[in-house]
């Protein structure tokens, strides 16, 4: 009989705003055994970001909810434990999509080998992995920064934002961050060289983001909305562009939002400065991810792209650590090591 010591996480409700850990349920199952074309996998890394929140409500979104007591799904680094596909052997590190769980069968069509020895394997989920490609194509494609103009982002200490930065800079644009708190702050500052940071949290944010904006915005990359839009928007440029991200402010919001219909006066500007406002999943650029990994594994190995990780030992801590993240409690890439 097969031991069951194969640990996973599933979803045991649809939270009602922000998440709670009865939301989840840690559950031990018998480790699968793999069938023709398929490997079994022993997860060593598993990513945590902000999108995992959509998955946990019912309501229609770019992709399909997670289904009550279906495992949580995630992006992950593992080791084959044991092959059954000619393209994979044991002790190969992998990069998978197996989700909130210790074990997991996969086809080998769905796997990517990794080189432990060309750079460390948890930046296959972050730097080198989504989170990098969702910067270089957000910020390339929508926001095509030019030499001297202004981009600023939020969130700028994460894993996209800090990438985003840097990518502006390196293509000789002026990069503002926007982060929340002063550690945050010296680090988009000092390790990530971001020309200006702004704290969110300060009681003259818009003061503050407008005296580092003297030409105005060029780029917005969004990543987080609420406040920090309401200090971004005035300062917008004529023929700005608007890469959207995502609005990490606005996950566990239930019902109307607060405040005036400020639909209208959006419009306007749209209208008035000929804004490009546009929405993106990062798998619309598939295209472009050679041309990202080529790129941003030169820029990595010349130090003009530095990185941080935020690694959370094991798989039951999971649940806190996304509800963390989903408040701004994580510091960089956001990794589980089970």
């Amino acid at each position: 009989m097969p031991k069951a010591d194969h640990l996973r996480i599933a979803l045991a409700s649809r939270p009602d705003g922000r998440p709670a850990p009865d939301n989840f349920r840690l559950e031990r199952a018998p480790i699968p055994t793999p069938g023709e074309g398929e490997v079994l996998l022993k997860v060593l890394y598993l990513s945590l970001d902000p999108y995992m929140r959509g998955r946990m409500s019912a309501a229609k979104s770019y992709a399909a909810p997670t289904e009550i007591g279906a495992v949580m799904e995630g992006g992950t680094v593992a080791a084959v434990l044991e092959s059954r596909h000619p393209n994979f052997a044991a002790g190969d590190i992998v990069l998978s999509h197996s989700g909130w769980q210790s074990h997991a069968l996969a086809k080998g069509e769905q796997l990517r080998k990794l080189d432990p020895a060309a750079a460390p394997v948890t930046t296959a989920l972050g730097v080198l992995g989504m989170p990098g490609f969702t910067a270089y194509a957000g910020l390339l494609t929508i926001g095509q920064p030019k030499p001297g103009e202004t981009v600023v982002v939020a969130a700028a200490s994460g894993p996209v934002g800090s990438a985003v930065g840097q990518i502006a800079r390196i293509n000789g644009a002026r990069a503002v961050g926007i982060a929340g708190g002063p550690e945050k702050c010296a680090v988009v500052r000092e390790t990530f060289g971001f020309d200006a940071v702004i704290d969110h949290r300060a009681p003259d944010f818009a003061a503050q983001l407008a005296a580092a904006c003297p030409d105005g915005i060029d780029v917005y990359f969004e990543n987080v909305g609420g406040k920090v839009w309401d200090g971004v928007f005035p300062l917008l440029n004529t023929c700005a562009r608007i890469p959207v991200c995502g609005l990490v402010s606005q996950y566990n919001a239930t019902g109307e939002f607060e405040g005036p219909d400020r639909l209208p006066v959006l419009m306007r500007q749209i209208l008035s400065k000929s804004l490009l406002i546009r929405g993106f999943i990062q798998r619309e650029f598939i295209a472009q991810r050679p041309d990202f990994e080529r790129d941003m594994a030169a820029w990595i190995a010349s130090g003009a792209v530095k990185f941080k990780e935020d690694i959370v030992e094991g798989l039951e801590r999971a649940p806190e650590a996304l509800i963390g993240l989903l408040e701004g409690g994580n510091f960089g890439k956001l990794i589980v090591k089970l």
